[in-house]
């Protein structure tokens, strides 16, 4: 009996302590074997010189108050009242300075979009439609000036409405017939000018009457938002650069699906046009593909024909994106198993049934890691803009903040602050793909 319960202390006292809490931790990680301890040694004596003087600098001996340059060149720390007096210029770049509300204001809309799109129970096909409305209260509010309404911008909303009416529609005969009447619109938009200029010929032939059609070529009325109109040239800092990487997002990750898809095409001419594409893109810097939308694509344009240095940097990063997403989208649709495909063939599912119901929600979930990556990626590389003379946040920091002569010497300051700004939002898409992981991957865990 004595021996029992001997044997019944013993097993109830569990795990000696220095294998469990913190010591065990220390123990299992830091000092494991002599060469894990002497790293860790090493990595304590570094931390100990580096940290004390950057915490001194950076917050102990720091000016936070407001304080002329004079003051900040005397103290021994950093000069954060530098950034209390140029972070307007910093955040909104050469954006007229009495009306920093509103890029303030389309900031917010592009958060707030982003914030609410990251939650599951928003992922409905209506979202599409806030984006939209989102996107447009964005560029009205940083344009501002008079809306017009011409036949281009008619068609290009009675295209989206046919498209959508025609993609609800459960009746087949229905949705061709809004499909081709949104086919119709959108040959309309790309034909541009040329139908009026026919239609206008018809009509002097039929009736004698010169130039009758020829307002519908331009604007047919325009809407006062009693903004005053800030042209894309003036904008810059940090809606700038959310407005290329989340714009830039949108459009390549749909782009990039049917660039994989295509890529595995049985059709030859899909399947060389995609890998050309992809390959041609992907062997070339970003850079190059600035440099030729910027200053060669002009060159072949018709005169009178302008495109937007904004809008011909957002197109090269649309596209270079879109092909390095490509060949990750692809990545994961060679892991999905042979059986998928053939499950889904057995079901009698279409082609684009099969890809959207059953092979790319498996794919995309495969590779959420590389995918955000690309994201990140994305959203460093809207830096380099400043090259083709488009004032992002980098460079609205470097040339307007840090250009002031009285406040040249405190570039240090300047350039942490931004990092910091590109740490948070790189961290929060980072953490976000773990939480979309951790989600996808439940059922998974389960069944192993």
């Amino acid at each position: 009996m004595a021996v029992s319960e001997s044997a019944t202390e013993t097993v109830a006292a569990g795990p000696p302590p220095a294998t469990t809490g913190f010591i065990g931790w220390m123990r299992r990680n830091l000092f494991s074997g002599i060469w894990n301890t002497l790293l860790t040694l090493v990595a304590a004596y570094l931390l100990f010189v580096i940290i004390p003087p950057v915490a001194s600098w950076l917050f102990i001996d720091a000016v936070w108050s407001e304080a002329p340059p004079e003051t900040c060149k005397a103290a021994h720390g950093a000069c954060w009242a530098f950034i209390r007096e140029k972070h307007r210029v910093i955040f909104f770049g050469r954006y007229p300075f009495f009306e920093h509300w509103r890029p303030l204001l389309g900031m917010g809309l592009l958060i707030t979009m982003v914030m609410a799109s990251c939650f599951r129970r928003f992922w409905r096909p209506w979202i599409a439609l806030v984006w939209a409305g989102g996107l447009g209260a964005f560029f009205l509010v940083m344009w501002g000036g008079a809306i017009p309404i011409s036949y281009r911008t008619a068609a290009i909303a009675a295209a989206a409405v046919a498209l959508v009416i025609g993609l609800r529609q459960s009746n087949g005969g229905m949705r061709s017939l809004m499909l081709w009447l949104a086919l119709l619109f959108a040959a309309l938009i790309l034909a541009g000018g040329a139908v009026i200029r026919v239609l206008d010929a018809v009509v002097k032939e039929l009736f004698g009457v010169d130039d009758a059609l020829a307002p519908l070529a331009g604007v047919w009325f325009e809407i006062p938002t009693g903004l005053s109109f800030v042209p894309t040239s003036l904008w810059g800092g940090l809606p700038l650069t959310l407005l290329l990487s989340i714009l830039g997002i949108m459009v390549a990750f749909p782009l990039a699906i049917l660039l994989a898809l295509g890529r595995r095409s049985k059709l030859p001419l899909i399947r060389m046009f995609c890998v050309g594409y992809i390959e041609l893109i992907r062997g070339v810097p970003l850079i190059s593909l600035l440099f030729v939308g910027s200053f060669l694509l002009p060159l072949f344009l018709p005169r009178g024909v302008e495109i937007a240095d904004l809008a011909r940097a957002q197109v090269a990063i649309i596209g270079f994106s879109a092909a390095y997403l490509a060949e990750v989208i692809r990545g994961g649709l060679q892991a999905i198993p042979r059986g998928q495909y053939e499950a889904a063939d057995a079901l009698g599912l279409s082609y684009w049934q099969k890809m959207a119901k059953i092979v790319l929600p498996q794919a995309i979930v495969l590779v959420i890691p590389p995918i955000v990556n690309t994201f990140i990626g994305l959203f460093k590389d809207t830096s380099l803009v400043s090259i083709v003379s488009l004032t992002d946040l980098l460079l609205s920091t470097k040339d307007m903040a840090i250009g002031d002569v009285n406040w040249r010497a405190f570039y240090a300051e300047g350039y942490t602050f931004i990092a910091l700004i590109y740490f948070v939002f790189c961290f929060f898409m980072s953490k976000y793909s773990q939480y979309l992981e951790r989600q996808f991957e439940t059922g998974r865990r389960k069944r192993r």
